[in-house]
């Protein structure tokens, strides 16, 4: 693990953008397509606003969330809808969005044929990371029904997560996958989340998800 601190939010947001643009582009030059799995919520934004202008080859990039929230893709709490509106802009707006939402469906109905969809894209090319102040990361809760076979070293791609403390189920990316990726990227902001993650160090991923892919990662925080 390697740990980058930022005097502020858009210094990282700057600097973080820039290495993942260097990461899809080292990728392109081995690969026809790049796999780039993005997290959603609030952190990611900043980074997205810069990367979007990115001058790579984005028709060749294969966007995915690292999980997604069980709702349409127009809900305000959907990851597609964030990735859409910060990420898939300028010229990011040719990459492909592979996403998870499959409306009136559940989720355990369709995840193998979204499996069916992920594993061309692995290992993924370049991933990038939040973490809650609970030490979960993608939809990989502590505690939730289900973690230990998400956290398990033969998991399939997907799971789908039901986390007593969120409001709808989820699916995620398992952390087999996660933890594949070439390139990975962890950004979490505040002390609280620097708290956690060195707490989460110390534990075993049941009880701290982002423990289980933290390998060669690079983490960069900002206060």
């Amino acid at each position: 693990m390697k740990f980058n601190e930022y005097p502020d939010q858009d210094m990282l947001a700057i600097e973080v953008a820039n290495e993942i643009a260097g990461d899809l582009k080292t990728n392109l030059l081995h690969q026809e397509t790049v796999s780039f799995a993005v997290a959603g919520g609030t952190t990611p934004g900043l980074v997205f606003d810069d990367l979007c202008a990115a001058d790579i080859e984005w028709d060749r990039v294969h966007v995915m969330a690292t999980d997604e929230r069980w709702v349409p893709q127009e809900h305000a709490r959907s990851n597609a809808a964030m990735i859409r509106s910060r990420l898939l802009q300028n010229r990011a707006a040719s990459a492909q969005f592979l996403p998870f939402h499959v409306p009136e469906r559940e989720p355990e109905e369709v995840l193998a044929e979204l499996e069916s969809l992920v594993v061309p894209e692995l290992p993924l090319s370049v991933l990038l990371l939040g973490m809650g102040e609970d030490m979960h990361t993608a939809s990989l809760f502590p505690g939730a029904d289900g973690i230990e076979a998400a956290l398990a070293p033969d998991a399939p791609p997907l799971a789908v997560m039901r986390p007593d403390s969120q409001p709808e189920a989820r699916i995620s990316l398992t952390a087999r996958v996660l933890d594949a990726a070439i390139a990975k990227h962890l950004v979490i902001f505040g002390d609280a989340k620097r708290k956690a993650l060195e707490k989460a160090m110390s534990l075993p991923p049941e009880d701290a998800p982002v423990q289980a892919v933290l390998s060669e990662v690079s983490v960069h925080w900002a206060p």
